[in-house]
């Protein structure tokens, strides 16, 4: 097999990364990609191109193609296989798959394309390692680096010492200066002198003569209010350079301190700009029914604990339009205990199943710039394992110098559930572990030592699944506790708002709103 080049184009014909493994000139690779626009055509299924001299293999990336160049007598086969993989990097260094996604991660795809295809032939590699050797760490980049920073702050030092020397030859030079001057007696100048660190000779209002003026060596600087500093940097410009030295002798304590690994925070002001604010609401009623799991499955089966915590809010787009009364309706849940906001009318939730304040001459507050106000809270709490949405068995064994282990999930079928993330901790790894089998997608994290099983979404079509992977003989008590995290459209409690009743304007047409419904795995996990 020979790949002449591998390359992202879009699919009107403009190239964005092209990597070229032969000795070829720029107007041949030019020519070759500007020609395969026009070979593509539409609604065909083919991957792959022939002409006289070249075979064109590509896979469709959203509105970008994949595209390898390569040589009539390559086995096409083993390009599919190349073309598959490379297809598998490009998400992993590109945060969009659109022509400004492409364009920012360009070096990155270069260099993990230079991974994969070597001289135009492809090595046998998979994504994982692909990721491991485009971050390898050198050490002797670091010792560098380390011998570097020592000589920046040995260099620092002597400037230090330096301008101290400067600053004390310019105090004695304008010694007889300042004593001239000072005869003249002030109160408020000498007030100034002092709060600078600057003493006064006994006699009179005068400074003196002799050891009448001097600097204090001993003054710390930081503790110096600036505000004293710019009241008196008129008098005794000298002193003011002398406690811009203290100031960087405090930042150079605290860049060798981070030199050395230590974590240092630093007291930043906050700023009205740090938080973004979330977007306003667009419809007049915004209803958001949230439920939250904190669940703990046992590893050897069972139900350890099962708390759902759900709350319904609402957000009012105007003040004036807050009139109004929310109608639901709930599902028959007898396990699901609702209790309302205080100044809401129990009774009439209990009978009608609305919401509405105990004083309907009172409008519902906005709730912007938060997340909404709250209206109703509910709660179930149960030790059974057939109303969990999502169970994982895990199944390590130890054969030789290997662990087996042996994942597999079993989803419930009343929630679809979309975004699973099930993280399996690891003992640390010197290379990602071998995945034999997967059901979806995988991601090592080597930082934290997490295997990632990620499942885009659960629903009739893939109820089970599993994963398989090899890792170096452990305990079985090293691949727990097993977090999962997920999402659902659909809930245990079914509320649903079905109507917005209007207090004001004469019963006129129904308030338009709109309802958002999620369950979410706050803290879901095996031990």
């Amino acid at each position: 097999m020979v790949v002449l080049a591998a390359s992202i184009v879009v699919k009107s014909g403009k190239v964005l990364v092209s990597r070229q493994y032969v000795d070829m000139s720029r107007i041949r690779i030019e020519g070759l990609l500007a020609a395969f626009p026009k070979l593509v055509g539409m609604g065909k299924q083919h991957t792959y191109i022939e002409t006289e001299n070249v075979r064109y293999v590509y896979q469709p990336i959203e509105s970008l193609f994949l595209l390898l160049v390569t040589t009539k007598q390559s086995n096409i086969l083993e390009d599919l296989a190349t073309l598959t993989l490379l297809s598998k990097l490009v998400p992993e260094y590109s945060m969009s798959l659109d022509e400004e996604g492409i364009s920012r991660a360009s070096f990155e795809l270069i260099f993990a394309f230079d991974e994969v295809i070597s001289l135009g032939h492809k090595e046998s590699v998979t994504v994982a390692q692909v990721k491991q050797y485009c971050e390898m760490e050198s050490h002797e980049e670091k010792l560098h680096k380390l011998v570097m920073q020592s000589k920046i702050n040995d260099t620092k030092d002597v400037m230090k010492r330096k301008a101290n020397e400067i600053d004390k030859s310019k105090i004695e030079k304008n010694k007889p200066g300042y004593s001239s001057i000072s005869s003249m007696g002030s109160g408020r100048l000498e007030s100034s002198f002092s709060e600078l660190g600057i003493s006064s000779g006994g006699g009179g209002g005068g400074f003196g003569s002799g050891s009448g003026f001097g600097m204090i060596s001993d003054v710390d600087p930081i503790n110096t209010k600036p505000k004293d500093r710019s009241r008196s940097s008129v008098t005794a410009p000298p002193k003011s350079s002398g406690m811009k030295l203290g100031k960087s002798g405090k930042n150079q304590l605290m860049e060798s301190l981070k030199a050395e690994g230590e974590d240092i925070i630093e007291d930043v002001k906050p700023t009205g700009q740090s938080k973004a604010a979330a977007p306003p609401p667009t419809d007049p009623f915004t209803l958001t029914v949230e439920e939250k799991l904190n669940v703990a499955l046992r590893r050897d089966g069972g139900l350890s604990s099962f708390d759902m915590q759900g709350t319904l809010s609402l957000q009012i787009l105007n003040q004036e339009d807050g009139f109004v009364q929310v109608q639901i309706a709930t599902g028959e849940n007898p396990e699901i205990l609702f209790k309302t906001h205080p100044n809401i009318n129990r009774d009439m939730f209990n009978n009608e199943n609305i919401l509405g304040l105990k004083r309907p001459d009172q409008p519902f507050p906005t709730g912007q710039g938060g997340d909404g106000v709250g209206l109703l809270r509910w709660r179930m709490q149960r030790a059974d394992e057939s109303m969990v949405p999502l169970t994982i068995n895990c199944w390590p064994s130890v054969s030789g110098n290997e662990t087996y282990v042996s994942l597999e999930y079993e989803a419930s079928s009343i929630f679809d559930l979309t975004n699973v993330i099930i993280s399996v901790p690891l003992p640390a790894l010197r290379e990602a572990p071998s995945v034999r089998q997967c059901d979806g997608e995988w991601r090592y994290d080597p930082r934290n030592s997490v295997l990632e099983w990620s499942i885009l979404l659960i629903d009739n079509s893939n109820r089970s699944g599993s994963m398989e992977f090899v890792v170096p003989p452990v305990d079985s008590s090293v691949f727990f506790p097993i977090s999962v995290q997920f999402a659902a459209t659909s809930t245990y409690s079914g509320l649903k708002v079905t109507g917005m009743i209007p207090l004001r304007g004469g019963g006129g047409a129904i308030p338009r709103f709109v309802q958002r419904t999620q369950l979410i795995a706050q803290n879901y996990q095996v031990i």
